[in-house]
């Protein structure tokens, strides 16, 4: 791989990891679905102007929407506002790749290796010292949330592999088109058009920024570069480095938050990540073992 593309890759890495500090950020002035609102009101317009509607159909286009709207970032934001720390929050939604596996293993039929168990136990291992060690920055509540916004980010993967081999970024922002409307229903009804119109009336150009970094950098660059970069390497070589992720996340946070990082956080950080190694890696390492013994 040519080194601007790893870069281009580490970017995309680091983007989507320090995002957990610029949402909550934004949280300090926005109501969190509206927010929520913002980012898939922008991710969709202009672009969608610009993109021609992927080749799906339309319930699976609103599915995704639903789930990664409402589902995913719905709840992650609802958590994050004063349920749990941004650099938690990056890594306890990485267990979507477990709920990915057992959904996959339920709906699809597909055969789990027994490495792949050993990672979802490692994560999930990772996951109960999270919740054992709830505090004041971070509840058992906010961990069920983001949990369950992890599930509804497995949904919606399911529902990508149904979509086949198309334009990803166009279909991200095709889908935000059915995220906008329950989720400004949602803010409407929970919050109430006096506390989204002050929200909107505190924000600064800082806030408008963290929006823009949500729906430009976050969605736009981020899926857009990805999937570019998906097109031109072998996935082997480019989905391992969404293991930086929560890393950059609990790394942002600490130095820009003053997050601490004490011992239990970094043993389960180590767990969850050792998890999703197993998880991408034991498969294919397990397959190269007899032939290294035939050798």
């Amino acid at each position: 791989m040519p080194l601007r593309h790893f870069l281009l890759a580490l970017a995309v890495v680091a983007i989507w990891g320090s995002n957990f500090v610029v949402i909550k950020y934004a949280l300090h002035t926005l109501p969190p679905l509206t927010l929520a609102v913002l980012r898939f009101g922008f991710a969709l317009v202009p672009a969608c102007f610009f993109l021609r509607r992927p080749a799906v159909g339309w319930r699976n286009l609103a599915g995704y929407g639903l789930f990664i709207g409402v589902g995913q970032f719905g709840l992650l934001y609802l958590a994050m506002r004063s349920q749990i720390s941004p650099g938690l929050a990056s890594l306890v939604v990485q267990t979507q790749v477990f709920f990915t596996l057992l959904l996959a293993v339920r709906i699809r039929k597909e055969k789990v290796a027994g490495a792949q168990w050993l990672g979802l136990a490692l994560a999930a291992g990772g996951v109960a010292v999270i919740a054992s060690h709830t505090d004041g920055a971070t509840t058992a509540l906010g961990v069920a949330m983001v949990l369950a916004a992890a599930f509804s980010w497995a949904c919606a993967n399911l529902l990508t592999q149904r979509a086949g081999r198309i334009d990803m970024l166009a279909y991200v922002v095709w889908s935000s088109a059915f995220a906008v409307p329950p989720l400004l229903a949602l803010t409407l009804l929970i919050d109430g058009p006096q506390q989204i119109a002050a929200g909107l009336a505190a924000s600064t150009l800082g806030t408008w920024a963290a929006v823009l970094w949500q729906s430009v950098g976050n969605t736009l660059f981020g899926y857009g570069v990805w999937s570019w970069l998906l097109a031109r390497h072998p996935a082997g070589r480019i989905v391992p480095m969404a293991l930086l992720v929560p890393v950059f996340g609990m790394g942002s946070a600490a130095a820009l938050l003053g997050e601490p990082l004490p011992a239990w956080k970094l043993m389960a950080a180590a767990l969850v990540l050792a998890g999703l190694a197993i998880n991408l890696f034991g498969p294919r390492l397990l397959q190269l073992r007899p032939q290294a013994t035939r050798d």
